[in-house]
């Protein structure tokens, strides 16, 4: 019984992101539609819901990302990629996730900078005064465990291994 537990916590910790994601993006479902309700129905606009929605966008794109190269569903045009010889796929697959690494590697080293700069100058959202360091701080995050899940997903496509131990919750 202890087991079941620890598995469990296991993979709630595991699929944090896939906790953060959904919980902003009810979050900004929610205050998109309150948004609409307040203003062409009462007349009286959300001031503060542009810069509420842009933080949740931010964050819903990176931990999504992270959610998506976990489970293999990130946008990928094989239709090319089919027809070469399995020799010619495995090449390619090495490719695209040099480059990926390469990609997100980069984004990840000049958002921290972009943030330590957005600390150092104190710099926040004009109306909710929202720190836009911790805005943008999801963006290193977001891409240091897309990196992580893409490892693991490319691990396991090329050794054709089964994943055990962590299940997707949702």
């Amino acid at each position: 019984m202890d087991n079941i537990f620890k598995n469990k916590g296991l993979n709630v910790l595991l699929n944090l992101d896939l906790f953060l994601t959904a919980i902003t993006f009810c979050v900004l479902v929610t205050i998109t539609f309150t948004g609409v309700i307040f203003r062409y129905f009462l007349n009286n606009p959300i001031v503060w819901q542009e810069e509420a929605q842009l933080m949740c966008f931010i964050w819903v794109i990176y931990f999504g990302a992270s959610v998506a190269a976990r489970n293999g569903s990130h946008v990928a045009i094989d239709m090319v990629v089919d027809r070469f010889s399995p020799f010619c796929k495995r090449i390619v697959e090495a490719i695209m996730y040099i480059i990926l690494i390469i990609i997100l590697g980069y984004a990840c080293l000049k958002s921290i900078d972009l943030i330590q700069q957005m600390v150092s100058t104190g710099r926040t959202t004009n109306i909710l005064k929202i720190p836009s360091g911790l805005i943008y701080s999801c963006v290193p995050i977001g891409c240091v465990l897309t990196i992580i899940n893409f490892a693991f997903d490319y691990y396991y496509r090329i050794t054709g291994k089964v994943r055990e131990g962590v299940e997707n919750i949702g």
